[in-house]
């Protein structure tokens, strides 16, 4: 391996001493950047319910190793590295909070990540301006507050860069094989990743020096690593995602809105009016597909990164569905950069400075109201319903899930109370806990619900999503007229996205008890 540099991005003519100095007061911003996004990150972490998706995370993490190996195989192999973190770390605790934990703390580390890049390819200045606003971006706030693999997915595809860069400088094989580790361990957590990878392969078909064989080892190694990922996602197709809408063009403004921070379209015109100053001057040379210098080479980088995912998985949901704007949280760096250089082309300071306030004063609000609502779901509230089903449960009543991934959330918080051997789950259920088979049951199947009333006198049914755009889904049509019939007693509460409902035979007892639950029922 030659010990020359591939491709030198920066250098500096400046004494030893001064940029020591100088990497001293940088790192120490940084400091206080990381202790700003902890303030940011930390508050109100526990506020939230869990809802479905973190609620499948933690049930996963939980479950003994077959049914783990089992589920990860046959349904849920995307964010597999994540769901051993998790397991590994529920032992210490099992709040909301302390589970999220698991997530801020990448989030925190991919802030001084940032940084580094941001000085690999330009300078420390505008390392700092990007971790800035990383720290204030409101959607990399909301996932760092999410019990799944999206705030790792994010920091490991800087990482992969930032060795990516490393090894054009010094092709050694310390930073082959961080690049090599980094690239496949992003994509055990986020399938996404893979497009990291082929950024930088992209990227360097534009570089004016062959250095591809440099990394043709990596590039092979990284195919056999994820070559587990790949079967599966082609045995499975996207089979898990068939519940997301064929995306339009307002898909494409709603993510560029989440991505610049929630801040609105005023937001991400600030965003598009920085990333242009950084850019339109290169437009002639970044539209000829001809190799250039590092100069050049750093900016499309950056844009290939930002706009090649979005813009690549736009179009194959045209064919099969899967653009979640959650699913690009890891280009919210490549933006943050790109916005930066362009504030430092504006070179007064004063001007820098009133450039970024601006950017905090439309991105904070963003930030504070994702405390309350957040910013791209529905979030449902099992915290709220669990506690109410549980207080008013009965021995021998029964329970089933409309959407059978929603008893995940259920059996989380019912694990947090004291135990409670009612109401019994009876869809879905494969076996006396939970099994690999319930995280892919569909919805319950009539000749199923046609047997319940016969076998059960108090059953609850907690529906979730079940509205849909001409009215109830099947599932919820058929409950309501069949039981409605053979449960003359019943009783309802809504909870956000959530409805529970409670019926009950007609007799002296169960009218009683019905009655009382009604008159018991808490706040919506």
């Amino acid at each position: 391996m030659p010990s020359t540099p591939v491709l030198e991005l920066t250098a500096s003519a400046k004494p030893r001493s001064l940029l020591c100095r100088a990497a001293c007061y940088a790192w120490l911003i940084v400091a206080v950047l990381v202790a700003a996004g902890a303030v940011l990150r930390f508050h109100a972490l526990g506020q939230k319910s869990v809802w479905i998706d973190e609620g499948v995370s933690i049930a996963m993490a939980r479950l003994d190793w077959y049914n783990l190996l089992r589920i990860l195989w046959r349904h849920e192999a995307n964010m597999a590295l994540y769901t051993l973190l998790l397991r590994l770390w529920l032992p210490f605790g099992d709040s909301e909070a302390w589970i999220r934990t698991l997530s801020v703390l990448p989030a925190l580390a991919t802030i001084p990540a940032v940084y580094l890049l941001g000085r690999i390819l330009f300078d420390a200045r505008i390392g700092l301006m990007a971790s800035f606003l990383v720290v204030i971006n409101a959607f990399h706030v909301r996932y760092s507050q999410e019990a799944r693999s999206y705030s790792w997915f994010a920091l490991l595809c800087v990482l992969s860069c930032i060795y990516f860069l490393k090894f054009l400088d010094d092709p050694s094989s310390r930073n082959r094989k961080g690049h090599l580790l980094t690239s496949v361990l992003a994509v055990y957590t986020h399938f996404f990743a893979g497009f990291i990878v082929l950024v930088q392969w992209l990227s360097l078909k534009l570089v004016d020096r062959g250095v591809e064989p440099l990394l043709k080892k990596s590039w092979r190694q990284f195919a056999i690593a994820i070559a587990p990922l790949v079967i599966f996602a082609a045995s499975t197709g996207v089979g898990v995602l068939r519940w997301i809408p064929r995306p339009g063009w307002t898909s494409l403004r709603i993510t560029a809105i989440y991505l610049t921070g929630g801040g609105g379209e005023r937001l991400v015109w600030l965003y598009a009016a920085a990333c242009g100053l950084a850019i339109v001057p290169l437009v002639p040379a970044l539209f000829r597909f001809r190799r250039v210098g590092p100069d050049q080479w750093r900016y499309r980088l950056l844009a290939i990164w930002l706009l090649l995912p979005i813009t690549a998985v736009f179009l194959i949901s045209q064919w099969k569905p899967c653009f979640l704007a959650r699913y690009f949280i890891f280009t919210v760096p490549a933006l943050a950069l790109l916005a930066a250089a362009g504030i430092a082309q504006l070179r007064s300071r004063w001007l820098m400075g009133a450039a970024l306030l601006l950017f905090a004063a439309w991105s904070l609000p963003g930030v504070y109201s994702l405390y309350h609502k957040d910013l791209d779901t529905g979030r449902e509230d099992f915290r709220a319903a669990t506690r109410y089903i549980l207080a008013h449960s009965e021995p021998n009543d029964a329970i089933l899930f409309h959407q059978p991934i929603g008893r995940m959330p259920f059996e989380y918080y019912r694990s947090l109370t004291a135990p409670a051997p009612y109401p019994i789950v009876i869809y879905p259920a494969h076996g006396e806990g939970l099994t690999f088979k319930d995280f892919y049951a569909g919805p319950p199947p009539q000749p199923f619900l046609a047997s319940v009333p016969s076998h059960y006198g108090r059953v609850w049914v907690v529906f979730t999503h079940n509205e849909l755009n001409r009215g109830p889904d099947a599932t919820t049509s058929f409950i309501s007229a069949f039981y409605g019939k053979q449960y003359p007693i019943s009783m309802r509460e809504e909870f956000q996205e959530i409805e529970v409902r409670l019926y009950c035979r007609n007799s002296v007892a169960s009218q009683a008890s019905c009655s009382v639950n009604v008159g018991d029922s808490p706040g919506k």
